[in-house]
């Protein structure tokens, strides 16, 4: 009985998913998500305690 309750599930929100990609203004998330990635390598670039220098 579980193994049709997950597949009911899973295509019940795919279902869901297909409508709301086509009928409302999605964003890109591979866009959002190269963006995102960008703003954190800048950031710990930025802020990273500087390497210790042994002599």
């Amino acid at each position: 009985m579980g193994l049709f309750k997950g597949s009911f599930t899973f295509i019940l929100g795919m279902g869901c998913g297909v409508y709301v990609a086509q009928n409302y203004s999605v964003p890109d998330v591979k866009k959002l998500y190269n963006t995102y990635s960008f703003v954190a390598q800048y950031l710990e670039k930025t802020y990273r305690k500087p390497e210790k220098e042994e002599d």
